[in-house]
């Protein structure tokens, strides 16, 4: 049984370096040159694999990955309401529905005025700001809604 295992993880581990490009095997059948046609065969490398193609692989069936979509780098909406500044842990709620979270532990204090316009901006590491229309303060945010 452990022969059989051994020999069979051996086929296996082999498999990979005998396949040979498809392309190159017909080409090398269509010589009518004993000599060429041996030499052709020759020059394909043991372990080439199949140049692209436009027909997936039988080894790559299924295995087709569709790229992920690159995420939004920013939102325009504005604050619900009365908005007078925030503090640690404040919520705010958008008019889209959005609840956003202050994750920074900053505060602020500001005139109050009534849905201001904001916009949460994605930095080149993944961290949401919220930059609020009127002033230069952006609190760290994360969506909890």
């Amino acid at each position: 049984m452990i022969l059989r295992t051994s020999l069979l993880l051996a086929l296996v581990g082999t498999a990979g370096a005998v396949l040979a490009d498809d392309a190159a095997i017909l080409a090398c059948r269509n010589l009518t040159d004993g000599a060429a046609r041996l030499a052709c065969y020759d020059a394909i490398p043991a372990g080439a694999r199949p140049a692209a193609a436009s027909v997936p692989s039988v080894q790559s069936f299924g295995l087709e990955q569709k790229q992920p979509e690159e995420p939004a780098r920013s939102i325009e909406s504005t604050i619900a309401g009365k908005f007078s500044g925030w503090g640690p842990a404040t919520l705010f709620t958008l008019a889209n529905g959005q609840v956003w979270k202050v994750v920074d532990g900053s505060s602020a204090d500001l005139a109050p005025v009534t849905n201001p316009p904001v916009k949460i901006v994605r930095n080149m590491f993944g961290t949401m700001f919220l930059e609020i229309d009127g002033t230069n303060a952006s609190p760290k945010v994360r969506r909890v809604r």
